[in-house]
């Protein structure tokens, strides 16, 4: 495939080979070889197998846990390509580490989303892909072209097929989710609640109320990642004392730290639906709780569409 920025390329740093291949198979493209390795002390070295000079490269790197190992990888991934002469370098992160960091809360906090901005422009990124941010406004602290793409589409339609024309409350676990949890909704033509929370700590929280009816109704907490799992247990716990029969969670990326998922399991949660976004353990794929869809053909089509410089406004909505 050849665009105005010549030839098109895929690489796929360490982080989730899995994605990086399907969304090869799904563009048509095969991921160029490269070598991921370590010297003694740890230091990362990396070895592109084929020329890059003049292609228009796409890296693919989810910065997900351990998220200080994968984006030091793709800083240097990015300053080899930089170096080799890459005609424009994409830099494609369906998860953006750091991201829940996009603003101070309080006195001497770091913006560290912001910092990871910067690094990546440093570093030799000169587009990006990701994919459902924490907050739209990161979009904002970079200088370079930001695609922001959502799964908002594809969990909608799993849910579709799940709840058929059964009516559904489309629920956010907090005011900050609104925009997107009401995304959804409008997909399923369903009303919103929102949770009140406030959090005393962080990955703490307390659950106030929930704003809005949902007394005999099925809710779908919608959330862009689950980590600890206690918003959306709060949440869960929440919308069943207020009446809810049913309780689906649906988050794009399941980040789950130890122990998210025996939370998530032993709350009133009746299906909890992922995206392949970051790796989940095969483990939680066995559970019967969780479903996972898959990002690779949103992805792919973004790139299809950068590389020739077509329109990607419509894989937002």
């Amino acid at each position: 495939m050849r665009g105005s920025e010549g030839p098109l390329m895929l690489l796929c740093g360490s982080a989730h080979p899995a994605l990086g291949q399907r969304i090869s198979e799904e563009v048509g493209v095969p991921l160029a070889p490269l070598e991921v390795t370590r010297f003694a002390d740890g230091e990362f070295d990396v070895k592109i197998g084929e020329s890059v000079r003049g292609h228009d490269v796409f890296l693919i790197q989810p910065t997900c846990p351990p998220g200080n190992e994968h984006y030091m990888e793709l800083f240097i991934l990015l300053d080899a390509l930089r170096r080799a002469s890459a005609a424009r370098i994409n830099a494609v992160l369906p998860y953006y580490g750091y991201q829940r960091k996009e603003k101070k809360t309080q006195a001497r906090d770091p913006i560290s989303a912001k910092l990871m901005a910067n690094f990546l422009q440093v570093a030799g990124a000169e587009r990006l892909i990701v994919l459902d941010l924490h907050a739209e406004a990161i979009q904002g602290f970079f200088d370079i072209p930001v695609d922001a793409l959502t799964a908002s589409k594809i969990l909608s339609a799993h849910l579709r097929a799940r709840h058929g024309r059964q009516p559904v409350v489309v629920v956010s676990p907090d005011a900050g989710g609104s925009a997107r949890a009401r995304a959804v909704a409008r997909r399923l033509e369903a009303p919103l609640a929102i949770i009140d929370k406030r959090r005393p700590r962080d990955d703490d929280i307390e659950v106030l109320h929930v704003i809005g009816d949902v007394e005999g109704c099925r809710c779908v907490v919608v959330d862009d990642l689950i980590s600890t799992g206690g918003t959306l247990v709060g949440a869960a716990n929440a919308l069943r004392e207020k009446g809810a029969v049913s309780v689906d969670v649906i988050a794009t990326h399941a980040v789950l730290s130890p122990g998210a998922l025996e939370r998530l399991e032993a709350a009133p949660v009746d299906e909890i639906v992922v995206t392949d976004s970051v790796p989940v353990p095969e483990a939680a794929l066995q559970s019967a709780k969780l479903s996972q869809v898959s990002v690779a053909p949103l992805i792919a089509e973004a790139i299809v569409r950068v590389h020739e410089g077509r329109s990607v406004s419509a894989l937002f909505r």
